[in-house]
């Protein structure tokens, strides 16, 4: 689903109720869980925390005038999502979430590269998305982007 915002709180502000409280949880999480050097943004629509160009210049290669994205959170019309780029960059990391999640959520996990999808609000592994959360510095994203990307 698509929201018009221009800030974080407008995106939550415009969820329905139940998505609201996930959201706010998920982004309470992120912004106490991640590494100091993220800046919380609104990036490709949705709440997000990306490495600032202040801190790497570059940008995105995709499209260098937006930061270096690395983890985001989006109320999707069947489920709500966790992007982390580190899973998709990381075969490691990637591992020890999938191995992990068991010991969390009794239901299969539901996960593509770097998204992560919780379709039942109730069963959300905050406690899991915290740990996986902070497992990665803004230089430990920086050198994996670098080492994959810039080949």
């Amino acid at each position: 689903m698509q929201y018009k915002a221009s800030t974080v709180d407008e995106y939550i502000e415009q969820l329905p109720e139940e998505r609201q409280v996930v959201a706010t949880k998920l982004r309470a999480l992120a912004n106490e869980k991640l590494p100091k050097g993220f800046e919380e943004v609104l990036n490709y629509g949705m709440p997000s925390w990306v490495v600032p160009h202040t801190t790497y210049p570059d940008g995105y290669h995709c499209d260098p005038k937006l930061p270096l994205p690395f983890l985001s959170i989006a109320s999707q019309k069947n489920f709500v999502a966790v992007y982390h780029s580190g899973c998709y960059a990381d075969p490691e990391l990637m591992e020890w979430f999938k191995e992990e999640y068991p010991n969390y959520v009794k239901t299969k996990l539901d996960m593509g590269k770097s998204c992560i999808r919780f379709k039942k609000m109730d069963t959300i592994p905050y406690e899991l998305l915290g740990k996986l959360f902070a497992k990665v510095t803004v230089q430990q994203w920086v050198d994996r982007y670098e080492s994959v990307v810039k080949k």
